[in-house]
């Protein structure tokens, strides 16, 4: 069957797979394949076995039994890590260490000077490879493509055994992994043969298959004008062989695959490598703009021997020009474009990184939906068929290397070897993915100011030197695309975790990761610090063409929030309500959007992803501050949010519908619209219009009726009028009470009771009794109370005076308070006086000592009778606080 060789994007002749007896000692898996003009590539995915685990030496040999071992398909990882759950399931699969594949294969002939290539799409994390029980290679990386000669080893015609050693161990030092980038990172490295494996057999004089794993063709617009684009192309070519006299002939083809421009050269090729440089020009090119036109040409590079062809090569091409302005933004093709976007993780729930083509498919279509025009490659090299996907979309994408958190797991400056790997990574990233017109920009670091922030050092790193050599090496291989960097720390007090060093302007462009209102969290003040920041550094570096490379906030689609200023913000921990993150999106994209300085911006994330440092939210082991889960089967409020806000056509949107059966009898309801305004109808009944200022259009203290609540909201934009259904459940609560989680940010369930999150309150302060911390759940021994419901106590409401006012119908009910003292030592001058609509039910209250001590709950109940739908609770303390846990209002 004809495929598309992704990467090289060539057409290729891929060999049908059969199992067939063998050797007893493993499968012989019979190739076959097709000659012909085009490179013979034969696929390896089928028939290797696998095991986990220590191995005698004797593993690489021929006749080693292996009977016992799990027979795999690759792309393989034998990591699964990542659940919705509150702790780990048996099926987690985080082991990190060695991995073996054994393949033995019955080959294909040969001609006698035919060369046999292994080509690996990606190994994590390094990968030795023995053909024959002769070790052939090592590379050290796990996110690029590399190809190894084997040639010496190789038997054609005859049977093989294939056999890789993949090793993902956690970097420390002195072991296998220790010099090889990334040396931590919030992200989980799987272990396996997770891309697609390959022999390619190659006459000796051919196009180099070993230029750092590149297509060996590199094509670039030199000049471009309306009239003709000038395209410069350099192959380089390898001869194992004696001398030869050959011709390269380079074709231009149009997206109908008509011939556009052609250049031949004759080479005198000797023995080794060889760079050929040709000059070919179009006329009328047809630009590749982006979203609005990915028009795409073809360049083919083939190499001959008279009129027998040796070897060809084909990659895309898209003709644009594009500049970085430190004070306009970004411009393509002339034209000014805000590039608004996301950053992506190769992992999917359940998969890990071996995704297939149709998962790859599905999350560009995830982003296409989202209204986004540019993609981060976080935080590493992606998969082929990922970039190809990019070029086709038109997203301008930010490509990068593993360079992250820090160069050293002792401090310093890193170990020569360090340097050697994160060098040889970058060159491969810059040569296999130079022909991709979406990569406009190579990232040469993330966050490398911030290595004892995340444990990868103890003491503290020098990020800068390497940095700088890694500048240099980006403009050694591509001087005709910017750099650009993902800071952590500038201006917030971090940087003596790396020995005080200012990374910043290493790079051509900057990308700052700044999350207001989550890692630095005032809710209130989110959006006007991330401007004054943005607007302190264009003054800071006038020159220097500034983004926002990561901004977002944790979101649990499972749990809630009824009011996202009140409660506490556990950033590392949980929960994580789908409102809170929403909101902080909210926030931040406007200070964004407002200001053409800011190039670009990535929201961190598009999709739930794999990280071990993480038991937050609803989920462990996952990051999740996605847009959409891990799984993709769920858009949060926030991915919604963006589609409307990024649409080009009137749309509107509910936010809030996984938060279905309501804690309280009244809402704010939320929709998001690019109209100036909407109207809200529950029940049959008019609400009213509310304005959408920043595509936000917002209703508080809306009744709900017990029962179901059909909402309808509609607006009008350029003339079309969009609408949007939800049906949200009202409590009774005549039959349920009123309950309310003080401090908590987000409501919860207790048996039958339904507590709704922190609301209707005004005054005090949030807290938490255990607080998170990053890569473990608490930060210390953890504090307890000696409480009926301990979930209660994980937050609480703290002041001197603070009050509630309480939507309650009419009538008799009976209030109970959760209250406890905290402090160690209780305050023995304490007096706590709680009023109810004004009158008070508790005097002079020492919490500690009608408690019988500090940590202790204390429950207090007392009548009240409610007129005017509102129950009003004043809170005073003196010689002390007040430390309220939860409100009960029942019958």
């Amino acid at each position: 069957m004809q495929v598309r060789f992704t990467r090289l994007a060539a057409t290729l002749a891929l060999g049908s797979l059969a199992a067939v007896a063998g050797p007893s000692q493993a499968e012989t898996v019979k190739l076959s394949q097709k000659s012909g003009t085009e490179r013979e590539v034969t696929e390896l995915s089928q028939g290797w076995k696998f095991h986990f685990g220590p191995e005698t030496p004797a593993v690489t040999a021929p006749d080693f039994q292996d009977d016992g071992w799990q027979t795999v398909s690759v792309p393989h990882t034998w990591n699964r890590i990542g659940t919705y759950a509150p702790a780990r399931t048996p099926d987690t699969g985080n082991a990190q260490g060695t991995g073996w594949y054994r393949l033995t294969v019955a080959a294909p002939a040969a001609a006698p000077d035919m060369r046999q290539y292994l080509d690996f799409a990606a190994v994590g994390a390094v990968a030795d490879v023995w053909v024959n029980g002769k070790h052939v290679g090592t590379h050290k990386g796990a996110f690029s493509r590399f190809r190894l000669d084997v040639t010496d080893a190789w038997k054609a015609g005859a049977d093989n055994l294939i056999v890789v050693r993949a090793d993902n161990s956690k970097p420390e030092p002195g072991n296998a992994t220790s010099s090889v980038i990334p040396l931590g990172g919030d992200f989980f490295v799987h272990g396996g043969i997770y891309r697609n494996v390959s022999l390619l057999q190659l006459p000796s004089a051919s196009i180099d298959p070993l230029d750092y794993g590149g297509p060996g063709t590199y094509a670039r617009a030199a000049q471009v004008t309306e009239s003709q684009a000038v395209i410069d192309v350099r192959t380089r070519l390898r001869n194992a062989g004696t001398g030869r006299n050959l011709t390269l002939t380079t074709q231009i083809t149009d997206a109908k695959g008509s011939i556009v421009a052609t250049a031949a050269q004759p080479v005198s090729l000797e023995k080794g490598t060889a760079d050929v440089a040709q000059r070919l020009t179009i006329k009328s090119p047809h630009r590749w703009n982006g979203r609005a036109d990915p028009y795409m040409y073809a360049v083919s590079a083939t190499l001959s021997d008279g009129a027998t062809v040796l070897d060809k090569v084909t990659q895309p091409l898209g003709i644009r020009t594009f500049r970085f302005d430190p004070d306009a933004g970004f411009f393509l093709n002339g034209q000014h474009v805000k590039l608004k976007g996301v950053s992506r993780h190769q992992d999917w729930l359940g998969s890990g990184w071996a995704l297939t083509p149709e998962q790859h498919r599905k999350d560009m279509e995830l982003i296409e939906e989202l209204g986004a025009n540019t993609i981060r490659q976080a935080h590493y090299q992606h998969a082929d068929a990922w970039s190809d996907l990019a070029d086709e979309a038109g997203m301008v994408v930010w490509a990068e290397i593993p360079y992250v958190s820090g160069p050293s797991l002792t401090g310093g400056e890193g170990t020569p070897q360090l340097w050697a790997n994160a060098e040889q990574q970058l060159r491969e990233l810059i040569r296999q993915d130079f022909n991709h017109p979406a990569v406009m920009m190579w990232s040469i670091g993330n966050e490398v100011d911030s290595s004892a922030m995340l444990g990868v050092s103890k003491e503290p790193t020098k990020p800068l030197a390497l940095l700088k050599r890694l500048q240099e090496v980006a403009k050694e291989e591509d001087p005709s695309r910017p750099t650009t960097m993902a800071d952590c720390c500038e201006d917030l007090g971090m940087m003596a975790k790396t020995a005080g060093e200012q990374v910043v302007g290493t790079a051509d462009l900057v990308g700052y990761n700044r999350y207001y209102g989550w890692y630095y969290p005032k809710p209130l003040e989110a959006r006007a610090e991330l401007g004054a920041q943005l607007d302190k550094f264009h003054v800071k570096h006038p020159q220097l063409p500034i983004s926002v490379s990561e901004y977002g906030a944790g979101g649990a689609v499972s749990q809630h929030s009824d009011d996202v200023t009140s409660g506490f913000v556990n950033f590392i921990g949980r929960p994580h309500p789908e409102e809170y993150e929403a909101w902080v999106h909210e926030q931040t994209w406007p200070a964004i959007a407002a200001r053409d300085f800011v190039f670009a911006s990535w929201v961190w994330n598009m999709f739930d992803f794999a990280s071990d440092l993480r038991g937050e939210g609803d989920s462990i082991d996952l990051n999740d501050k996605g847009l959409v889960t891990a799984d993709r089967k769920v858009r949060k409020d926030a991915f919604w949010f963006y589609k409307v806000a990024w649409s080009d056509t009137p749309a509107i949107h509910f936010a809030g519908k996984h938060y279905v059966a309501r804690a309280y009898p009244v809402m704010t309801v939320k929709a998001y619209a690019n109209a100036p305004a909407a109207r809200l109808v529950i029940n049959g009944r008019t609400i009213g219009e509310a304005p959408c200022p920043d595509n936000v259009c917002e209703w508080k203290q809306v009744p709900l009726a017990p029962g179901p609540n059909k909402a309808v909201v509609t607006a009008t934009a350029n003339g079309e009028t969009v609408s949007d259904e939800m049906t949200w459940t009202g409590p009774d609560p005549m039959k349920q009470g009123i309950r309310i989680d003080a401090g908590n940010l987000a409501g919860s369930v207790l048996g039958k009771r339904q507590f709704g999150s922190d609301t209707f309150v005004t005054g005090g302060k949030p807290m938490v009794l255990n607080l998170g911390g990053f890569g473990k759940m608490t930060s210390g021994p953890p504090r307890t109370v000696e409480a009926a419901e301990l979930r209660l106590f994980d937050y609480w409401r703290q002041g001197t005076d603070f009050s509630y006012g309480i939507p309650v119908p009419d009538g008799d009910w009976t209030v109970t308070l959760h209250l406890f003292e905290p402090s160690a030592v209780p305050p023995e001058t304490q007096a706590v006086t709680v009023k109810a609509n004004g009158t008070n039910v508790l005097d002079a209250l020492n919490v500690a000592k009608a408690a019988g001590g500090s940590r202790k709950e204390l429950v207090r109940s007392f009548p009240v009778q409610v007129s005017g739908g509102l129950l009003s609770l004043d809170f005073n303390a003196v010689g002390g606080n007040v430390s309220l846990a939860a409100i009960e209002v029942a019958r």
